[in-house]
């Protein structure tokens, strides 16, 4: 067996290290945050050390995520504009303002199907146009009352390329995140393979996106046709560069009716697109410490 270092962080952080005889280790770590589990497998020539500050700046970028774009959060950033914009704007963060924006922008490109006020009381597919963006101040304001603005079908897509950027910064090369087993960011390559598989979807430098209503926690995304559930049980998974643009469509994909669906996988014929039936499950736990054998490294 090798020898396996556990450690308790001031923050809910757990991890497992495995160096090797060639300079590379391989770090696991594991802790929940915007409420689901996130795993984390790092495989580099740095100290396990610099590995786990590494996990810590995504732990402390994804608390922050969380703070300013939480819809059920009643003290983030995101609440605060839903309940103040219906009567005065708001000055948004610079961050907020980017992501609300490129939200805004996907709707049109997205045929309508990905709409972030689809939760806004009595709905409509025009309801969106109530959101004005102001590009001078970067505030918002909603011109009419009972909208609201959420961005859960986003912000894990938009985690995975804060996450990507951390990585970058501190020169990981091969990496694997995977967040509440719907969106995975695939760095480099498995220190034994070509890439990163995961459900025998061959990941290299690309996010895997899913949406799906095959459990009722996982019921939640809407129709911008009429407002209700989707109905009818299925998975959708899209495999692109960027994580927040795949969450994007993966939602678009999933909310669309027949012609729809066909019309956006025409426009990004450039993205793979895996349309699955009920049984089959989204991500399985690849990331947890049995998948890397003792003979990994």
């Amino acid at each position: 067996m090798p020898n396996l270092s556990y450690y308790t962080m001031q923050v809910p952080i757990q991890h497992m290290y495995k160096p090797s005889h060639e300079g590379n280790g391989l770090l696991y770590a594991w802790f929940l945050s915007m409420h689901t589990r996130v795993d984390i497998i790092l495989y580099s020539q740095k100290t396990e050390r610099e590995l786990l500050l590494v996990v810590n700046r995504i732990y402390d970028a994804l608390c922050r995520l969380e703070k300013m774009a939480n819809f059920y959060d009643p003290a983030s950033e995101l609440s605060f504009v839903n309940r103040t914009a219906p009567t005065s704007p708001v000055v948004l963060s610079e961050e907020l303002y980017s992501m609300i924006d490129l939200c805004l922008k996907y709707n049109g490109k997205t045929l309508g199907c990905f709409d972030i006020t689809v939760h806004s009381e009595n709905y409509n597919q025009n309801t969106i146009q109530s959101v004005h963006l102001s590009v001078e101040d970067h505030s918002i304001y909603f011109s009419q009352p009972g909208v609201t603005v959420n961005l859960s079908g986003f912000l894990k897509g938009y985690a995975l390329d804060t996450i990507k950027s951390i990585l970058n910064e501190f020169l990981i090369e091969n990496a694997l995140i995977n967040i509440g087993n719907s969106s995975v960011l695939a760095l480099g390559n498995h220190p034994v393979g070509s890439g990163w598989k995961v459900n025998n979807i061959l990941l290299h430098n690309e996010c895997l996106t899913t949406s799906g209503n095959d459990s009722p926690e996982r019921r939640h995304i809407v129709s911008p046709r009429n407002g209700k559930l989707v109905e009818g049980v299925q998975q959708i998974a899209v495999v692109t560069p960027d994580g927040a643009i795949g969450e994007i469509l993966s939602t678009a994909l999933f909310a669309a009716d027949g012609e729809q669906r066909r019309a956006l996988m025409g426009i990004y014929a450039q993205c793979r697109v895996y349309i699955y039936p009920p049984c089959w499950s989204y991500i399985s736990t690849i990331l947890y410490w049995p998948y890397i054998s003792n003979d990994t490294i």
